[in-house]
């Protein structure tokens, strides 16, 4: 799956990071665009979580699906109302390439007209490119739910992991997205296939569903992932938008200082961009 695209290297080492809000991020590289978890509900609308629950949102996204650039693609973690909503669905390119898991791809095909939905397996890959930059995207492991009849109630998800770069060229920049997962095992797989990330963007807020079950990684677990993963920087992100959400960003910036970690944290709040460089020791930009 490929954009137009010229030859020649105009993307230098620079990913710009713009935090819309919950998941939702804007990925610029060069004359790359991606988008992540498309979710443009407004303050007090509620996302369907599935079978009846409903969770109300409690911030507002920094943009609206309407004020988006054009895309490149999107990178859809999993089919639930926080990540890919209404809005999303009636108002996004029909055309724009989606990469997402095989369950949510099929959906998106059949019953909403997203034609250009590839469904990656965990560790498959898909490259789009434009005007010399490329992005090379691969799904991750990742787990919703630790006991296994709540798995098969929740959609699968995946992490992924985008490497950004001059087409045909080795990578500049590698950027890891979580997911909405929890803490595993299964993830220390990670580092086996890739190299330390220069960003890790984590899914975090310790979802937390009726009768106690909690489905995102909550402050504590976000940064054990972050000390095993030894990512160079780590954005945190999914945290205090809906009701559901109880693990407070607190919770995770005391721990990463806790493990050494909280140098390595990058401190864009909702709706403000950072500037992430392939250089190692460059301090991120944050406006």
């Amino acid at each position: 799956m490929h954009a137009t695209h010229t030859e020649g290297d105009t993307t230098g080492d620079t990913v710009d990071v713009h935090f819309v809000g919950n998941a939702t991020v804007l990925l610029t590289y060069g004359p790359l665009t991606l988008l992540t978890d498309p979710n443009f509900l407004h303050r007090g609308q509620y996302a369907y979580l599935g079978y009846g629950l409903l969770s109300r949102r409690l911030t507002e996204p920094a943009l609206d699906v309407h004020e988006l650039p054009r895309l490149d693609g999107i990178v859809l973690s999993h089919l639930h109302g926080d990540h890919w909503d209404r809005r999303a669905r009636r108002h996004l390119d029909h055309t724009v390439p989606i990469l997402t898991t095989p369950h949510a791809a099929r959906r998106l095909r059949v019953l909403h007209g997203f034609r250009r939905t590839a469904g990656l397996r965990t560790w498959g890959s898909l490259t789009l490119a434009r005007d010399g930059a490329q992005v090379t995207v691969t799904a991750l492991p990742g787990r919703h739910a630790g006991h296994p009849a709540l798995r098969a109630l929740l959609p699968p998800v995946m992490g992924s992991m985008l490497e950004f770069g001059p087409t045909g060229g080795p990578p500049r920049l590698r950027l890891y997205l979580s997911g909405d997962t929890l803490l595993h095992d299964g993830l220390d797989e990670i580092t086996r296939h890739f190299p330390a990330a220069d960003l890790a963007v984590l899914h975090l807020g310790g979802t937390t569903l009726p009768g106690g079950f909690v489905v995102t990684m909550d402050g504590a677990q976000g940064a054990e992932l972050a000390r095993r993963l030894r990512p160079r920087l780590i954005l945190p992100v999914h945290y205090g938008d809906y009701t559901v959400m109880r693990s407070p960003l607190s919770a995770f910036l005391a721990e990463a200082d806790r493990l050494g970690l909280g140098d390595r944290v990058v401190h864009c709040a909702h709706g403000q961009r950072a500037r992430i460089t392939g250089a190692p020791g460059v301090v991120p930009t944050v406006f």
